[in-house]
């Protein structure tokens, strides 16, 4: 195996976890499923393959200091820092530019912060499958998760599992056929069914060289803007050019902008107990629970309740008679919640921000 980078995607605030995920402790720096917080875990997952001087973290001003202290075995100069942040294209184009200075052969893993991983063995099966393609190819890899249930929460990917033309067949490396947005309930049902959709993860694997190649072949504005920031690296100029720069980039996901029109793009099938973690809902399924389904953090008293999830902070928590609701205390604020509507907790969010009370946030 050559040259590995990790890119780990670290600039979201996760407002669908507030009250806990604020925009100075946002969910990657949380502990909230298990030990560790999710950017520790992430970090700790891929020691095998990059060294912590391959690996680059993508974030704002904001989290940067927090990220260093959670991960000081990281070098600083590999803490980048986005003056705004404009989607993962930019974010991706960018990290690519800093490993291409220092290894043109080099190889982007790049991940996001905050997912959760179940079987970290058979995940780095999967990326040495994927690494092992992208090391030898012009093609873009990305890591497609077989679904469990009709789920609206994600992106899809299809794929064609033809062996005609696919020199990766035996590895079980697919073709995609198409990318689709995050579905209604009824097309997601259709996409089981079929049997040829996956859950898009997220995560990419492919040659720095590569993305950059497609990025400037799709998103030719953007690239000019990241040339224009790759050479002042290592300068006195960087900070500035890089906040000039982004300031004239439009927002657009490396999905939208590259993945759904590349030239040759493949999906490794996974199956390792992958999640999201994209909602209080799902921390509740994911999370051990007691014998009356109800699953707690923290000091929590219950009386005749069944199948709540409680994550009591630094209070002490009384429930009586309740059921199926989710509870979340900090020290300024409570979130009570019925379970299923926990996707609208990013609603109370945009009430504090139109009403300014910027404390809470």
């Amino acid at each position: 195996m050559g040259n590995v980078y990790a890119v780990i995607m670290a600039g979201g605030v996760g407002s669908r976890f507030w009250p806990r995920s604020r925009e100075r402790s946002p969910k990657q720096v949380l502990e909230i499923v298990g030990n560790g917080t999710m950017i520790q875990n992430t970090v700790r997952r891929i020691e095998s393959f990059a060294t912590p001087e391959r690996m680059f973290i993508v974030t704002n001003k904001v989290q940067k200091s927090i990220i260093m202290q959670q991960l000081p075995h990281i070098p600083e100069q590999n803490i980048l820092v986005e003056p705004v942040g404009k989607n993962t294209a930019p974010c991706i184009g960018l990290a690519a530019h800093w490993i291409m200075r220092s290894d043109p052969d080099g190889v982007m893993v790049v991940l996001p912060a905050d997912h959760l991983i179940g079987e970290v063995d058979k995940f780095n099966k999967v990326l040495q499958r994927a690494i092992a393609v992208a090391e030898h190819s012009n093609s873009l890899i990305t890591i497609g998760i077989h679904p469990t249930h009709p789920e609206t929460g994600y992106g899809y990917i299809q794929y064609d599992d033809a062996i005609d033309h696919n020199p990766y067949y035996a590895e079980k490396v697919f073709r995609v056929k198409t990318f689709a947005e995050k579905p209604n309930y009824e097309t997601a049902v259709k996409f089981l069914q079929s049997g040829d959709f996956l859950w898009n993860s997220g995560m990419f694997i492919w040659r720095a060289s590569v993305i950059l190649e497609e990025i400037q072949r799709l998103l030719p504005e953007i690239a000019e803007q990241l040339k224009k920031v790759a050479q002042t690296i290592g300068t006195s100029e960087y900070e500035n050019m890089l906040e000039l720069s982004y300031g004239m980039m439009r927002s657009i996901s490396i999905d939208y902008g590259v993945m759904e029109k590349a030239r040759s793009v493949y999906v490794v099938l996974a199956d390792f107990g992958w999640s999201d973690v994209g909602s209080w809902d799902e921390v509740k399924r994911l999370t051990p629970v007691d014998d009356s389904g109800n699953a707690f953090r923290g000091t929590v008293i219950a009386r005749d309740t069944t199948g709540n999830y409680v994550d009591a902070g630094n209070k002490l928590v009384a429930l009586i008679g309740v059921k199926n609701l989710i509870v979340v205390t900090t020290d300024d604020a409570i979130l009570i919640c019925e379970q299923g509507r926990s996707q609208e907790v990013k609603e109370v969010v945009d009430t504090l921000k139109r009403r300014k009370m910027y404390e809470f946030l």
